[in-house]
């Protein structure tokens, strides 16, 4: 059996084109539908009669949803005659199956826990520092991204309704409207490191590493429908080139924050394009802005605060939480509150109301196992969920983003690396939180101040309803009894007033040795200070001593080498020696030798 729940409708007269959607069974502004022997048949607005051949199974099922095109021409009467379908396309009971079974799989997931999703289709190659981004809460768009030192060029979707991974073709700007097929790398060159935002119907990419080297951050779009891809037109003072920067949609504005330039110059500049007239600016801010950073994550509260969080430089890897004001435009530094957060950078954040979900990341040497959530309003750190140190999902310059599915919010993972490239899918079913009620985070010192306040407040307040307990006098028998109550009111009162009293006593005895405490932690850090300066000193003299070892070392070394030029002289000298010795010895022998003759004549 085929099933078909919409029917999308081409209608051509006059040289326009209507194009609009039908759901089957229901009415609709543009036609009225109708099935009669199995066929549906459609009033357009213009009177004409189409006949749709649509065959129906016996389970309808009207959140399944199949595009089928009919195009025809008109005459002046607007009178269409009935014709067969040109090879329409339908949806069989297997495509139904699997669309049913992605929504019944993602229904049945246990909350707050990452499940690889079963998937089909030619999957994409593995990679990290890709972009993301979901369109219309149906699929899933991956674009770009590195893979062992390689830029990738490619545009990945993964459909959400049936779980199934497909390759985007995509056009150029020009050849869209020709109907030409340009091939990816033609038209979106191979990118790590960038950033895809949605907007309107298009999806836009911002900056990234590139061979295609440009001075200025370039802005993309892709255009999920038609498959166009080309460059959009700026103006202003537009951002250098970079990459591992953030990006974040705050009302028509994109807010770009940091990054790494294409000479390695790190970045903390921050820089908004307002997408309705694509033109640049430069934010110029107060305060202390964070240090220079990439591969941070970025995100907006109540459309005013910017957060910055994480990121790394070339040697240091942050874990601080800053905070823009974008109506002040000043930069501030707030304390957190609740779990430990380690220092991170490569990791993917996406915000779903108040709360910000932090998925990845890692310090070169180790990956980050947790998935952390920081409620924003509260400013309190938790941690969600935990995976194995060497999983996908501990991984750096993986994304992450939020789809919603049957009602539901799920965080859908992709890529990353870890020590080997990833290219498997996670969801995970978020339980809704109760926002009214975050948990709140105290110091000792804080809630001991609270305290001493509250304690205060109600000893005064029972000082003044003391007040009126001096002029109560009876004027009748009614009267008295009010008189007997409030004086009974006031005991109360005088008795909560002493319970105070110990109370704000006991806060006052607290504060005490805390200041005791803090008076003790003065005095060792004067001490340490001053050990500190001791071993300062020490440490003088002992460079002093090490300069002065190294100077006589040097004598030495120079005198070694003049005592190796003394000892070939001693060796020369020793040889010449003994060649006089031997020649002394041949003169001696030949002195003896010629006397012989006159001593033969004399004997």
């Amino acid at each position: 059996a085929q099933l078909v729940s919409t029917v999308v409708v081409e209608y051509k007269a006059r040289e326009t084109t209507q194009r609009f959607t039908v759901p089957y069974g229901l009415s609709c502004i543009h036609s009225t539908h109708s099935l009669t022997n199995g066929q549906a048949i459609c009033k357009i607005a213009c009177r004409c009669s189409i006949l749709h051949s649509i065959t129906r199974s016996i389970n309808t099922v009207q959140s399944t949803i199949i595009t089928i095109i009919i195009s025809h021409s008109s005459d002046q009467n607007h009178k269409i005659p009935r014709f067969d379908l040109p090879a329409p396309i339908y949806m069989g009971t297997e495509e139904i199956k699997k669309e049913l079974n992605a929504a019944n799989w993602f229904s049945q997931l246990a909350y707050d826990q990452w499940v690889p999703i079963p998937v089909s289709g030619a999957r994409p190659s593995a990679r990290y520092k890709h972009a993301a981004a979901v369109a219309d809460d149906e699929k899933l768009y991956v674009a770009g991204g590195s893979r062992t030192g390689r830029y990738l060029p490619d545009v990945q979707v993964f459909d959400f309704r049936g779980l199934v991974w497909s390759s985007l073709k995509l056009k150029s700007k020009v050849d869209a409207g020709k109907g030409k097929e340009n091939g990816a790398p033609e038209v979106l060159p191979a990118t790590s490191d960038h950033s895809m935002v949605k907007w309107g119907n298009k999806l836009l990419l911002l900056g990234g590493h590139s061979k295609a080297n440009s001075d200025s951050m370039i802005v993309r779009f892709i255009d999920p429908e038609t498959h166009a891809c080309g460059v959009i037109e700026t103006s202003g003072e537009a951002p250098v080139s970079r990459g591992g920067h953030s990006v974040t949609l705050v009302g028509s504005r994109l807010i770009i924050f940091g990054g790494e330039d294409r000479n390695r110059k790190l970045l903390n500049n921050v820089y908004a394009l307002d997408l309705e007239t694509m033109t640049w600016d430069v934010i110029a801010t107060k305060q202390t802005p964070p240090a220079p950073r990439f591969e941070h994550t970025a995100a907006i509260n109540g459309d005013r605060y910017l957060l910055i969080f994480g990121g790394c430089s070339h040697s240091i890897f942050f874990n601080d939480l800053h905070v823009l004001d974008l109506q002040t435009m000043e930069w501030s530094q707030p304390e957190v509150q609740g779990d430990l957060v380690t220092p991170r950078a490569g990791h993917s954040g996406v915000t779903i109301g108040e709360n910000w979900y932090i998925v990845g990341g890692g310090d070169n040497k180790n990956g980050c196992p947790e998935t952390l959530v920081l409620n924003m309003s509260k400013l309190a750190w938790s941690a969600l969920a935990s995976v194995k140190e060497r999983d996908p999902l501990a991984s750096e310059g993986l994304s992450v983003c939020s789809v919603l599915i049957n009602g539901e919010r799920y965080l859908v993972a992709f890529g990353g690396y870890n020590g080997k490239y990833n290219n498997e899918v996670f969801a995970m079913r978020l339980k809704p939180r109760d926002a009214s009620r975050p948990k709140i985070f105290q110091s000792p010192a804080a809630a001991a101040a609270a305290a001493s306040v509250t304690a205060a407040y109600a000893l005064a307040k029972s000082e003044k309803l003391e007040f009126p307990s001096l002029n109560l006098n009876s004027n009748g028998t009614g009267k008295n009894s009010t008189g007997q109550d409030l004086a009974f009111e006031i005991d109360a009162l005088k008795e909560e007033k002493k319970v105070l009293e110990l109370s704000l006593t006991e806060v006052r005895a607290e504060n005490s040795r805390l200041a005791e405490k803090i008076d003790e932690v003065n005095g060792t850090h004067a001490e340490l200070s001053k050990e500190l300066h001791s071993v300062q000193g020490q440490l003088v003299a002992e460079r002093s001593r090490c300069f002065k070892l190294e100077a006589q070392t040097a004598e030495l070394q120079k005198m070694l080498e003049s005592l190796q030029s003394i000892e070939n002289e001693v060796q020369l000298l020793r040889r010449q020696k003994s060649t006089l010795e031997q020649e002394i010895e041949r003169n001696a022998a030949q002195r003896q030798g010629s006397g012989g003759v006159w001593r033969w004549i004399a004997g």
